[in-house]
C-alpha cells in the first residue's frame, strides 16, 4: 500500500472540475476539497460547460466530480458523452448522488467511473474517491509481479459494455498485460476460448444471449481449460444471483465501480495461487 505521503502527494496533484447547479452543494464539496490538499478546482453548474471545459483544458491530472441530476442532463448522460470522446475517455468520474435505484446508475457503474458517492458523505469518504482516481492516474507498480510474466500474459476480457472494455483495457496495459482478446457476451468468449489458450479470463455478469454465469460454468464443466481464473466484475447486487456465480465457480467477484488497487490486487492474488 502506498504511503500517506504518497497519497497526499497524489491529491495535490489533482485537478478537479466539480459539475454541481446547486451553488451551496459546490460550496460544500470546495471546502472538503481544499481540506485534502486539492487547490486546482474548477467548477461548472452543466453538464455541456464541463464538457466544453474539459476539451477547452484537457489536463492529464483531472478527475471529473459531478452531481446526477444536471440542469442539461444527467450525470449518466455526462459519463457516457465523456466515454465516447477519445480525449475525455480516461478521465476518471465521481458521481455523488442520493440515488440509489440501479436502473438509475447503471450507465455510471458500467461506464468505468471511479466511485459513487452517496450522499450524504464524509469527508473520509470523499478521500478514498479521490484516492482511488489518483491511483488509476498515477498507478503503482505491482511489485509481487515479475513485468516479463504480465507481458506473457493471454487475457480475456467479456463484457456488453464498450466503456467497461476500454476501462479495462486501460488498467491491464498499465500493469504491462497488452495481450488482450474480447467478447461481448458469453457465447463469443466460448467460440474464443475454443481457439485460443488464456492465462486468465475477466466477465461481466449481466450480458445477451449468455451471461457471466452461465460462461463460468461452461468453463468448469465443458471446456479444456477448466482451471483458468475468472475474475467477474459486475454491477449485480442480486445476492442470489452472486452466490449461483460462486457455486459456479468463479474465482474471485469486483463490483462496478471497482478500484484500480482492487483489480490489480486480485490479478496478483489469483495468478500467484
Amino acid at each position: 500500500m502506498a504511503s500517506s505521503a504518497s497519497l497526499s502527494t497524489s491529491l495535490a496533484d489533482l485537478s478537479v472540475l466539480l459539475v454541481e447547479p446547486s451553488a451551496m452543494q459546490a460550496a460544500l464539496v470546495r471546502r472538503m476539497l481544499g481540506k485534502l490538499g486539492v487547490s486546482r478546482i474548477a467548477a461548472v453548474d452543466s453538464g455541456e460547460a464541463a464538457l466544453a471545459a474539459m476539451t477547452d483544458a484537457p489536463d492529464d491530472g483531472m478527475v471529473v466530480i459531478s452531481s446526477l441530476y444536471l440542469p442539461d442532463m444527467a450525470g449518466t448522460d455526462l459519463v457516457v458523452a465523456m466515454r465516447d470522446d477519445k480525449r475525455l475517455e480516461a478521465v476518471p468520474f465521481i458521481l455523488i448522488s442520493s440515488e440509489t435505484r440501479p436502473q438509475r446508475l447503471d450507465a455510471v457503474r458500467q461506464s468505468g467511473a471511479c466511485s459513487i458517492v452517496a450522499k450524504p458523505f464524509t469527508e473520509e469518504q470523499l478521500e478514498r474517491a479521490l484516492f482511488a482516481a489518483a491511483d488509476y492516474l498515477y498507478p503503482p507498480p505491482v511489485e509481487e509481479l515479475d513485468p516479463a510474466d504480465l507481458e506473457a500474459l493471454r487475457v480475456l476480457v467479456v463484457d456488453d459494455s464498450v466503456a467497461s472494455r476500454n476501462h479495462l483495457r486501460r488498467l491491464l496495459a498499465e500493469l504491462g498485460i497488452t495481450r488482450l482478446t474480447e467478447a461481448t457476451n458469453g457465447r463469443e468468449a466460448v467460440t474464443q476460448m475454443a481457439e485460443t489458450m488464456f492465462d486468465f479470463v475477466i466477465t461481466d455478469y449481466n450480458m445477451p444471449d449468455m451471461d457471466g454465469r452461465e460462461l463460468v460454468e461452461y468453463i468448469r464443466t465443458q471446456s479444456w481449460q477448466v482451471d483458468v481464473p475468472v475474475l467477474m466484475v459486475t454491477s449485480e447486487q442480486n445476492m442470489g444471483r452472486l452466490a449461483a456465480v460462486e457455486r459456479a465457480g468463479v474465482s474471485a467477484i469486483c463490483d462496478k465501480p471497482f478500484e484500480a488497487s482492487g483489480i490489480r490486487h486480485l490479478l496478483s492474488e489469483l495468478l500467484q495461487r
